[in-house]
């Protein structure tokens, strides 16, 4: 089979023909449709995200396809079963092996591309912004990164659960994406002051932060006394550090948020998620936004349009 086969963090991964895998006991064989694209997988591909696989491995952290084969002593969904797998790794080949556990059957009306486009950036803003922040209605939520593939999702969701939206993020085409999805008001991060115009209505109580760097310091002064700040990650490239004095003046709670994390010791989490998130899915009340779908072998343009930031949303690869 064709896959994107990272074997050293020093070279650049290549499209290869390599033997197409065989699912072990608790594992069953799906049949790659489209993989989504996350901020992680660059990480990954440098070797510096926290849960980098152990080389050779191929790229790739969720997908969505068919079920063909069961390992040994497997239980899970049927063959020929369209499902979504976030898998952590193995998303961009035509044949993966997965556990079983973690695949989650599709609603009929979702696409194999909005499945590879759903899981961690719906997920992730899901339980941050439920699970831990508790936002609540007529809250003002502050989302930075607006635009991207999970800030996006959680100007949706934020604006779901009755929150009023604030979105941040570069550009007035990017901000109009994020107006179509809810947001009430709109920061353009390359020419406006975050602090003082966030402060000017009315501070935030809740943000939600993919970006880190001074964006954050600048979120974290314009927070409301009680607020909650939730890192979800630092695009910026820039992890700042949290003034704890501020903190306790304020009575900021700041939370740290790992989706895939509550996989491996609180599942119910995110199994629970995703039940309401695939329910507002088939009411019509999310619509998950790809501005690119490119095939297996554009791999490599793909996470150059991550890396870049010249997507909007979601980039999904396709079989």
């Amino acid at each position: 089979m064709r896959a994107f086969q990272v074997t050293s963090f020093d070279e650049k991964p290549a499209l290869k023909e390599v033997d197409a895998p065989t699912p072990k006991p608790g594992q069953i064989l799906v049949k790659i449709h489209a993989c989504g694209l996350n901020f992680a997988d660059l990480l990954m591909l440098k070797g510096t995200y926290q849960d980098t696989p152990d080389l050779p491995f191929i790229s790739g952290m969720e997908i969505a396809g068919v079920v063909e084969a069961h390992g040994p002593d497997t239980t899970g969904p049927a063959v020929g079963t369209r499902v979504a797998v976030f898998g952590g790794q193995g998303g961009l080949a035509e044949f993966g092996c997965f556990d079983a556990a973690r695949a989650v059957a599709l609603p009929d009306s979702m696409s194999f591309r909005d499945a590879a486009a759903f899981q961690i950036a719906y997920g992730t803003s899901h339980v941050a912004l439920d699970y831990r922040a508790n936002l609540r209605k007529n809250e003002t939520l502050l989302v930075l990164g607006a635009a991207g593939g999970i800030g996006l999702t959680a100007v949706e969701i934020g604006k779901l659960m009755g929150a009023r939206v604030i979105a941040c993020a570069r550009g007035g085409d990017k901000l109009a994406i994020a107006k179509q999805v809810g947001a009430d008001h709109l920061i353009d991060a390359t020419t406006e002051n975050i602090r003082d115009t966030v402060k000017a209505l009315g501070g935030a109580d809740v943000v939600y932060d993919p970006i880190g760097g001074e964006q954050w310091k600048d979120a974290f002064r314009a927070a409301n006394p009680d607020a909650r700040l939730l890192p979800i990650g630092f695009a910026s490239g820039d992890v700042p550090q949290i003034p704890a004095n501020h903190m306790l003046v304020k009575n900021l709670t700041v939370m740290g948020v790992y989706w895939g994390g509550y996989l491996k010791y609180k599942p119910e989490v995110v199994t629970d998620s995703l039940s309401q998130l695939f329910d507002w899915y088939t009411e019509g009340k999310l619509k998950p936004h790809v501005s690119h779908t490119l095939p297996l072998d554009q791999t490599a343009d793909a996470l150059e349009l991550l890396r870049t930031r010249k997507s909007t949303g979601k980039i999904v690869v396709t079989m």
